[in-house]
């Protein structure tokens, strides 16, 4: 009987750990944000794009002449962003996949074209960091 409970508790806990991992918002704020506001020639910004649209990877467009998020719309990016990344899990993310070089592993289409050629790519590594950090 005792097998059989700790057969049944491993089975459940093995089936949570991505539901339990959380995903910093600090090191988003401070690391991962400013990709997005990055020009990437000869890409235009994902701000660009991604705060007019009505996609899955929506960001909150910046104020007139302002170059970095407030606190309150870098909390609502994070809320969408976050869905988008599988915690622990860069690799199967589809904040890292859609914009990343079909040859390098990413999606095959992505309207802003390929915004990152390799997984090299120190923004695409930091990105990576932070999804394989979630605690």
């Amino acid at each position: 009987m005792i097998l059989i409970r700790l057969a049944l508790v491993s089975a459940v806990a093995a089936a949570l750990p991505m539901a339990a991992q959380t995903l910093d918002f600090e090191t988003y704020k401070t690391k991962v944000e400013s990709v997005f506001l990055k020009k990437r020639p000869p890409h235009a910004r994902c701000v660009s794009c991604h705060s007019a649209s009505n996609s899955a990877f929506r960001l909150e467009p910046l104020p007139k002449g302002s170059t970095a998020y407030t606190e309150a719309q870098s909390r609502k990016n994070f809320e969408f962003v976050k869905n988008l990344v599988k915690p622990g899990d860069p690799e199967s993310s589809r904040l890292l996949k859609h914009p990343l070089a079909p040859e390098a592993g990413g999606d095959t289409f992505h309207n802003g074209g390929r915004q990152f050629t390799s997984k090299d790519d120190p923004d695409w590594q930091a990105i990576a960091a932070w999804v394989s950090s979630a605690k």
